[in-house]
């Protein structure tokens, strides 16, 4: 293998979304001393490249029969998905969710091998791709690896997110708070940071209701917040809370912490991404290998316009390089 360097497995995701425009822009400012292997259409590769005015060339692989010694640091390393299109750009439709499920089953494929460093995915439409049948990608590949216990972090170097719940309407998310959820959120961030950090997070977590108080007699602060975190403290993890989130991350209080661990996705997934904006990335925790995303969607307003943002996928192939 090139280096003794496990490569990079890259899922461009979903064809016409601003992906590949912040992956050329990544590749043109940055060296990385790993192979990266890109799972795409090479014709809309190809097409997108040329309009948006970049040029790379390919090392074209059978996903069968990886020569892993022969993969290119000069050169793009592309396992081909067969997709047809009409244009370069066009509108998300439910006409690419064959493609972007053939792109997965090929990852998850080689994934087992256990050759690679991780898996980074490239948005996906959640109302096309996912429809009601997963709440986002994490709970996709939760289900396509059989993994029980996931969750998401939203990582950044000074400060990281967790949410409870992810992308549950606001009405259902007091009903999935639970006591093991919390523990097992817990549980997956500390070892996540014990294996690539060689040190124990300092957790804050969150009430759920404003101020960590409520109007009617049995609070989830009371019944459920507050006994998992004093069991969590008993048994040597270093929690603190319940916070009011909308002070939680004022400066003299976050200082003291690694990670927030929220109720609920907007409850901390917005000042995150106030204080950090693009700088942080989405890594699915628990998995059988490590998976990461760019923190942004889509974004079909922008497509073609070159003018799109590529810190985010730049922080998570760093990630994966070093």
């Amino acid at each position: 293998m090139l280096k003794n360097y496990k490569p990079i497995l890259v899922v461009a995701g979903e064809p016409y979304s601003i992906f590949l425009e912040i992956f050329f822009k990544t590749l043109k400012k940055n060296n990385f001393k790993k192979p990266i292997i890109l799972i795409v259409s090479k014709n809309l590769f190809l097409h997108q490249m040329k309009k948006l005015n970049f040029n790379y060339k390919i090392n074209l692989l059978d996903f069968k029969n990886i020569n892993y010694g022969n993969l290119s640091l000069k050169k793009i390393n592309i396992i081909d998905v067969k997709f047809k299109f009409k244009k370069a750009f066009d509108e998300i439709t439910n006409k690419s969710n064959k493609y972007i499920s053939e792109s997965f089953k090929i990852a998850l494929f080689l994934l087992k091998s256990e050759k690679f460093s991780g898996l980074i995915n490239g948005p996906i439409s959640k109302k096309n791709f996912l429809k009601t049948k997963h709440l986002g990608i994490t709970e996709y590949l939760a289900k396509q690896t059989k993994t029980n216990k996931v969750a998401m972090l939203i990582y950044n170097p000074k400060l990281s997110v967790s949410p409870i719940t992810t992308h549950l309407p606001v009405k259902d998310v007091c009903k999935n708070i639970t006591k093991n959820r919390i523990i097992n959120h817990v549980k997956l961030i500390n070892e996540f940071y014990k294996k690539f950090f060689k040190k124990e997070p300092v957790i804050a977590i969150t009430g759920l209701n404003p101020h960590c108080e409520s109007n009617y007699e049995s609070s989830e602060e009371d019944r459920i917040i507050k006994p998992t975190i004093k069991k969590l403290v008993n048994n040597a993890y270093k929690v603190h809370g319940p916070f009011a989130a909308d002070t939680i991350f004022m400066r003299n209080q976050i200082k003291n912490y690694n990670v927030v661990l929220g109720m609920y996705h907007d409850q901390v997934l917005t000042p995150v991404k106030t204080l950090f904006g693009f700088n942080a990335i989405n890594i699915t925790l628990g998995l059988p290998f490590l998976r990461i995303s760019p923190d942004h969607g889509p974004n079909a307003k922008m497509l073609g316009k070159n003018s799109s943002d590529p810190t985010s996928l730049t922080w998570a192939l760093k990630f994966l390089d070093k």
